[in-house]
């Protein structure tokens, strides 16, 4: 599983928002979370993700395993 994905859930949950939300929130396609599951996210929706949750990018890339 993509880690990207998996934090995305793991903020999902522990913010009690659902995915579907927080692609409303952010402006990207129904089904654009999930389809990261198994694929790459644009720069664009990442950035859009982690401003969203107030986290960096290089945390939900896994590029970091502590957002500081």
């Amino acid at each position: 599983m993509n880690i990207m994905y998996k934090r995305i859930k793991e903020l999902a949950s522990l913010n009690q928002v659902s995915i579907r939300e927080i692609e409303r929130c952010t402006g990207l396609p129904n089904g654009a979370v999930y389809y990261w599951k198994h694929g790459q996210a644009s720069q664009k929706a990442i950035v859009a993700i982690a401003d969203y949750f107030n986290v960096s990018a290089d945390y939900l890339l896994g590029r970091i395993d502590k957002d500081e």
